[in-house]
């Protein structure tokens, strides 16, 4: 897949189009499992693990910010909250060609708080603002925060349309939200994930709110069609530990949500592409496992998904593994067998 197949972001983003993503998820969402996701949907916007710009212009820029041609459109996100650290980092960014850069206001671990960026930054709006326009100074490509919609004490009613006010007088071009508050101490991020009331409403408030701008929303969403659901009300919808745990679900993403012809998954044909790729990454210095990771949920429901998922994880990890243990894999599925769907 080529970046020219994919809308241009930034128009999409103010055509009141309807946009599906993929989350940015620590140690999930990296180059490996954009690449598989991609060969499943042509038109999900991806995104990256959240990347922090100390490490960009510190550490192994290739490595943190280096992807394939074919992941497009795929979106950077970014952790911080010194603007010149933000612009600088976008500055080394630009050689990469990312077709959005996202602002992590929501991520609420104790790694990300002692550096005072994620889901606190909430609580200092004005930070995230001179952010924003110093980020917008230097970039591209649209700039866009993902945020929660309020943290601690924090009154969502006053604290989410406090942010969205300033960062849009920044220039962001869209808004992300994560419909959960965000608990900054006694909770994990795991448990930030699920203890914290889920409150659609508000999202669809800052929308009717901002009808000219692009919202769009996150959070213990499970189905396509729940993702459709949504989608009467905002102008995107990110589907986070779903996607990646059963990642089949994005074969029907392009037909329901892109106007692309009904046509069943070629699982085959995915399994040669990521034979191909995982012996390219093999000959560059890699390991099978760094793919085959991603690939272990794919088959969810499918009879024979269990032995599956046996050989994955257990045959990658093994010395010299290569594409043969892929195509061992899928040989265990029965591809005609009755799927328990639970997006459809």
């Amino acid at each position: 897949m080529t970046r020219e197949i994919s809308e241009d972001i930034g128009k999409l983003l103010h055509s009141h189009k309807k946009v599906f993503a993929v989350a940015p998820m620590i140690d999930w969402t990296d180059r490996h499992c954009r690449y598989l996701h991609r060969q499943i949907s042509r038109h999900a916007l991806l995104y990256t693990e959240m990347v922090v710009a100390d490490a960009i212009i510190h550490g192994p820029r290739d490595r943190l910010l280096g992807h394939d041609a074919a992941e497009h459109p795929v979106a950077l996100q970014l952790g911080g909250s010194d603007p010149v650290k933000l612009a600088e980092a976008l500055r080394i960014a630009e050689a990469y060609d990312y077709d959005e850069i996202n602002l992590n206001v929501g991520c609420p671990s104790d790694r990300v708080q002692s550096g005072t960026f994620g889901a606190c930054l909430m609580l200092t709006p004005e930070t995230v603002a001179s952010c924003i326009a110093a980020m917008k100074a230097v970039s591209k490509a649209p700039v866009t925060v993902k945020c929660r919609i309020g943290v601690d004490e924090q009154e969502p009613e006053e604290a989410l349309p406090e942010l969205i006010t300033r960062v849009l007088d920044a220039g962001a071009d869209a808004i992300w939200i994560h419909a959960r508050k965000a608990w900054l101490k006694g909770l994990s991020p795991k448990e930030n994930r699920e203890i914290p009331p889920l409150d659609y409403d508000i999202v669809y408030r800052m929308k009717q709110r901002w009808p000219d701008v692009f919202i769009g929303i996150n959070g213990g969403i499970q189905t396509l069609d729940q993702v459709e659901a949504h989608l009467a009300h905002v102008d995107g919808v990110m589907l986070g530990r779903a996607a990646y745990q059963n990642a089949a679900t994005l074969a029907d993403v392009d037909h329901r949500f892109y106007g692309e012809p009904a046509v069943e998954a070629d699982w085959n044909g995915l399994r040669d592409r990521m034979m191909a790729y995982v012996e390219h990454h093999i000959a560059n210095g890699g390991r099978l496992q760094h793919v085959a990771r991603h690939m272990v949920g794919l088959f969810t429901g499918l009879p024979g998904s269990r032995r599956y998922r046996q050989i994955l994880s257990t045959d990658a990890n093994k010395a010299g593994a290569g594409p043969e243990v892929i195509a061992a894999a899928f040989a265990a599925v029965d591809f005609a067998g009755e799927r328990e769907r639970v997006s459809a």
